[in-house]
């Protein structure tokens, strides 16, 4: 390769150019806009293109943050949006695999805390750290969102003719699923030759003991009710966090939820305590926040009284997590509640997807996964039984004129 073509990624200063900024316009609920304000319109036609198909503001705003990461590439190396080739798009993906993640400055509370490296567990969940980059999963992301932005663009007429982040050699052609066996998993069919591997993930769920710690730690009644419809309906954040006063029918236990992916209303079961924390909640609330069928059912503690959104309901388990040394998510919780159903042996699999929300059966299947936890103190059980089975000592010899065969049949010791 000629040496000239080649860029010092590791010298590559990218500036915090531009900002995603929340409108609160529901045909344009997030917009990029650069240094001066003025909108980036490249990415506002993209917007428009995944509104009109349906995706949700939460997506959208998934998606803006990709794009302002590229955005801020193209000023570093000096390259305009339509006529970015595949060198910058492959150096791209080098960059954002190494790059260090610009992190907001928090308010450290009382107390000493924990500093972790790259790969160090958390003491209490088990989790190893993403360290001071982007996670694997951003930066696979990242690679489909930028594909699929030029490639809108290129149908239109208004970006480049060749799409920077071409799909794989072995997957440019035929349609994607074309001899799928339907015995077999779904996997991934237009993998893009800038997409890293991505390790596969087993879902990790809280254990029981610790779940109870969580759940003393919360500190008010619509903690409590939010995170007992979390693990037992394992219904996701966004969905729980959309309902509507009209959702919830307690007599019959059961919340409605629109689902994230099909945008499908969905009743859902839940159980009994979650119903109890929320009508304990609602006495709480009354006459303090807005009645009717199409008003929110959360709202937040503070003043001025509002509804809750997905991010604040992040940081008040972020809160509960750091007063035990934790670092779980919400989403845990949906795992935890599939871990639970799954392991019910009067509940189906099937079942399990339906209250999930899965497409496929297959996304379901890796609940099936047994926990660390279980399988170690599974084996350790296995092997203090061997020990006690090895010192046992055999029995003694029949009493003259009985038959040991006869012996074995009454006492159940023949095979």
């Amino acid at each position: 390769m000629n040496d000239a073509l080649r860029r010092d990624l590791a010298a590559l200063v990218v500036p915090q150019w531009g900002r995603l900024v929340e409108t609160g316009d529901r045909y344009e609920p997030y917009r990029l806009i650069d240094p001066d304000g003025a909108a980036v319109e490249p990415v506002t036609v993209y917007f428009q293109e995944l509104l009109a198909a349906g995706i949700a503001p939460s997506t959208v705003r998934s998606y803006g943050m990709d794009l302002l990461r590229w955005w801020r590439f193209l000023q570093a190396v000096d390259v305009l949006w339509d006529r970015a080739t595949r060198r910058e798009a492959r150096d791209f993906s080098c960059w954002i695999q190494e790059a260090v993640k610009p992190r907001k400055i928090k308010a450290q509370g009382p107390g000493p805390r924990a500093v972790r490296g790259a790969g160090a567990a958390n003491p209490v969940t088990g989790k190893p750290s993403t360290g001071s980059g982007y996670a694997p999963a951003t930066v696979v992301h990242s690679e489909t969102v930028l594909r699929r932005f030029y490639d809108v663009h290129r149908d239109a007429g208004t970006g480049p003719l060749l799409n920077p982040f071409p799909l794989d050699l072995s997957r440019r052609s035929g349609r994607a699923h074309a001899h799928h066996n339907p015995m077999d998993g779904w996997r991934p069919e237009r993998v893009g030759r800038y997409r890293p591997s991505l390790p596969r993930r087993i879902p990790r769920s809280i254990p029981e003991a610790w779940f109870n710690k969580l759940f003393a730690a919360l500190p008010s009644n619509r903690d409590r009710a939010l995170v007992a419809f979390w693990i037992s309906s394992g219904v996701r954040v966004s969905e729980l966090i959309g309902m509507r006063q009209r959702d919830v029918d307690p007599g019959q236990q059961l919340i409605s939820v629109v689902r994230k992916g099909s945008r499908a209303v969905q009743q859902v079961p839940a159980s009994a305590d979650a119903f109890v924390w929320l009508r304990l909640y609602q006495q709480e609330v009354q006459g303090q926040i807005a009645r009717g069928r199409t008003q929110p059912v959360w709202w937040t503690r503070r003043d001025p009284i509002r509804p809750l959104t997905y991010h604040g309901a992040h940081r008040m388990f972020e809160r509960v997590n750091a007063s035990l040394g934790a670092d779980w998510t919400l989403h845990d919780l949906r795992h935890s509640a599939a871990a639970r159903m799954v392991r019910d042996p009067m509940l189906t699999l099937s079942d399990v997807q339906w209250v999930l929300g899965h497409a496929h059966l297959s996304a379901t299947e890796v609940y099936l996964t047994p926990h660390k936890d279980e399988v170690v103190a599974g084996v350790l059980a296995h092997h203090a039984r061997q020990a006690r089975e090895s010192i046992q000592p055999a029995p003694p010899p029949p009493a003259p004129g009985y038959d040991p065969a006869s012996l074995d049949v009454l006492f159940g010791r023949s095979s």
